[in-house]
């Protein structure tokens, strides 16, 4: 192989144009066009020019609009080929290497934070959340774990409409399954069930302050109303409407003060009958009544002393 083919398939570097001289001398056309874009008195120094092209150039200037802080007007400018005229090309405002920009957006769905939903708020789920699985309403098709394909589905209807008049129609049964809460159309999935339960354990969970310092598990407490389902084999609902966690799920694993077998209050003593009557009142009348006939014996104690 050859040196000129060698050095023909060398990758060469790419050439930075340097900016067209007319171009980069329109500063006062570029002042202009920034200055009619933005509020007067809000475009300072030029900072600077950059070759976007061949005869296209974009001049810098510092931007003073209070809250853009390191932002820069940019306009570009141009001219066509041996042409001396150089015309506006667009003007915007970009941020600078130190600029202060707004937070990376975040979707609101994400944004949520438990508190937020309000009175007349709506909190659309999407089809395909995984915290919800398809629930069974049993009207146009047999569950989703049955063994009937639905064409062999029609048929044992059928031959059951031929035996008895008295079977029960998918009407009579989505009835029967929307009694029984088994009407919905999605129902939490494992994943939903066990985000909820974590969510759950770190608020009301064995691992809190208040837990660490109760006298005994919510698992003995009388205030704890058990949930169903699987749920209920590590949670509760709390009806201690003086516990921190009234109305709250808790973990079993939970306590607080408010244990309704941490402090039993003793029954008031039953106090002993009186040996003697203290707790009545006896009269004691100072002189005699006046219709009981008797006569007071007069007092010869002063006159006695009188005499020698």
């Amino acid at each position: 192989m050859s040196a000129a083919t060698t050095r023909d398939r060398t990758p060469r570097a790419t050439r930075t144009p340097a900016p067209d001289r007319l171009c980069a001398e329109a500063v006062d056309l570029a002042r202009e066009a920034a200055e009619e874009a933005a509020a007067p008195g809000v475009v300072g120094e030029h900072s600077g020019v950059l070759a976007e092209g061949d005869r296209v150039v974009t001049h810098f200037f510092e931007c003073k609009e209070p809250g853009y802080r390191g932002w820069r007007w940019a306009v570009t400018v141009t001219r066509a080929s041996r042409a001396k005229n150089v015309t506006l090309d667009e003007t915007v405002l970009l941020p600078g290497a130190d600029a202060l920009l707004a937070p990376e957006w975040v979707p609101w769905s994400e944004r949520l934070r438990p508190g937020d939903l309000g009175p007349g708020d709506l909190l659309p789920t999407a089809e395909d959340d995984p915290r919800l699985e398809p629930g069974y309403t049993g009207e146009d098709a047999p569950p989703p774990n049955s063994v009937l394909s639905p064409e062999l589905a029609d048929h044992l209807d059928a031959e059951d409409a031929e035996i008895t008049d008295r079977a029960p129609t998918r009407g009579a049964i989505a009835a029967v399954a929307d009694e029984l809460g088994m009407g919905r159309a999605r129902v939490l999935s494992r994943y939903g069930l066990r985000l909820a339960a974590d969510r759950w354990d770190e608020s009301f969970g064995p691992r809190t302050p208040m837990a660490q310092a109760a006298p005994a598990t919510c698992q003995s407490c009388a205030f704890l109303v058990p949930l169903a389902g699987s749920l209920r084999q590590s949670f509760g609902l709390c009806a201690n409407e003086l516990s921190p966690a009234d109305g709250r799920v808790v973990s079993l694993a939970y306590g607080c003060g408010g244990h309704s077998e941490a402090a039993v209050m003793p029954a008031p003593p039953a106090l002993a009958e009186p040996v003697l009557d203290s707790t009545a009142v006896d009269p004691f009348p100072l002189r005699p009544p006046a219709d009981s006939g008797s006569v007071p014996t007069p007092d010869t104690t002063s006159e006695d002393l009188g005499h020698s």
